[in-house]
């Protein structure tokens, strides 16, 4: 069994495609995945399958989602292997000053590529900062200047498709989580 996080994009926000976790564990366990759990209304799956190829995973995680809630966002997918290495492999001192930055981590989904992404990002001078890891940017703004990043600018381009953004926070709390179920 590998232990997997699917990140799901746009649900529970602003009133926007309203699904109840309780339902979706339902969905995903009847659909046969296995050790399902979620993690707050913003859409974290924890669950265990058999299955290692991602492409395979996703088309039948998405025909589940389709059919009980007519979800058709790309999801991301990372195995607990994935996520230790996104957390392990952080910039230095990333997550370290929460009084002073907001830190966020941007999950990438083929086509995209953490490169491209952050080719393509707007940063604002003395405001925001962005480093490539695998498949995820780490993106980190001042407090002070929060309201002036351009973080939000990433929402308005096509590469957004392909992007779901968590913070700092939920991320080293769903590696704990998978950490905790991997014992």
């Amino acid at each position: 069994m590998t232990q997997y996080v699917a990140l799901l994009r746009g649900i529970n926000v602003g009133g926007n495609n309203i699904i109840k976790m309780a339902d979706l564990k339902v969905c995903l366990t009847d659909a046969g995945f296995e050790d399902v759990v979620t993690y707050i209304q913003s859409g974290n799956v924890l669950f265990n399958s058999p299955e290692t190829d991602v492409k395979k995973i996703d088309a039948k995680f998405m025909a589940a989602m389709d059919k009980s809630f007519g979800y058709k966002a790309p999801v991301m997918f990372r195995s607990h292997a994935q996520m230790k290495k996104i957390v392990h492999e952080a910039p230095k001192g990333f997550g370290t000053k929460p009084d002073d930055y907001r830190y966020d981590v941007l999950f990438v989904r083929e086509p995209l590529t953490a490169t491209e992404a952050l080719n393509n990002v707007s940063l604002r001078e003395e405001v925001d900062a962005a480093a490539k890891g695998d498949d995820v940017l780490y993106f980190w703004r001042t407090m002070v200047n929060i309201t002036r990043s351009h973080i939000n600018k990433i929402v308005g381009t096509p590469m957004y498709q392909n992007i779901t953004i968590r913070n700092w926070n939920t991320t080293t709390k769903l590696l704990a989580m998978m950490d905790e179920r991997a014992k």
